[in-house]
């Protein structure tokens, strides 16, 4: 059985999933796109909490996604991007924790009425300014895990304002984000596919590039 990825294109959560899968370069999956306002019925018996992305195996189901990212770079990881420093880890959790807390109610500020959404956006700040500090060219000293792991998140709240995020003072942060926004990788795992059905076909990930190949591109 080919392993199944129920995925949503502009997710953040869903994208570094299929950038693993992509610079791992390992077998290619499945890619089923989910339409979140209309989930077909397999993805729903498949995924133990209803959301992306969701991973299915022979012999089970991967419903987080830095566990895919583990399981992809597991399998394939010519790039060496699972070998990572343990503060790699930290700038994840950070990420995931309160700078995906605050983002949520900047982005989203009409479900959160009694709150500032300035004052959120301000919090969500002190992390970026925190990841502008520590960027060289990468997070750590060289590309990883972490990195693939972040810029989706980075990247949804830069375009919540775009003007605001590029008039701050973020320079080492706004370069290895543009540098992503321009990559090949990026362009790869945003290609867009129709949602998929339950009786829809579903498409091979990662896709090849304009040669036709499958090998991992440069991580910008």
């Amino acid at each position: 059985m080919t392993p199944l990825l129920y995925s949503f294109r502009r997710c953040p959560y869903a994208m570094r999933a299929r950038l693993a899968l992509l610079h791992a370069a390992g077998p290619q999956v499945a890619l089923r796109e989910v339409a979140l306002r209309d989930k077909p019925d397999a993805f729903l018996r498949a995924s133990p909490s209803g959301t992306v992305p969701c991973l299915v195996l022979p012999d089970g189901v991967i419903d987080e996604s830095l566990d895919i990212m583990v399981w992809a770079l597991g399998s394939s990881d010519p790039q060496g991007l699972s070998t990572m420093q343990p503060e790699g880890w930290a700038w994840i959790e950070r990420c995931d924790g309160p700078f995906k807390h605050n983002l949520d109610r900047t982005k989203y500020s009409s479900r959160y009425p009694e709150l500032d959404a300035a004052v959120s956006r301000d919090r969500a700040a002190l992390f970026l300014q925190d990841l502008n500090d520590q960027i060289g060219t990468f997070i750590l000293d060289r590309p990883s895990l972490a990195d693939l792991a972040i810029v989706p998140f980075v990247r949804q709240f830069a375009f919540i304002d775009k003007t605001w995020f590029d008039a701050q003072n973020w320079p080492r942060l706004q370069h290895w984000l543009n540098r992503f926004l321009s990559s090949d990788g990026f362009a790869r795992i945003m290609e867009k596919y129709p949602p998929w059905a339950d009786s829809g076909q579903s498409q091979p990930f990662p896709p090849n590039d304009a040669s036709g190949r499958t090998d991992p591109p440069p991580l910008w």
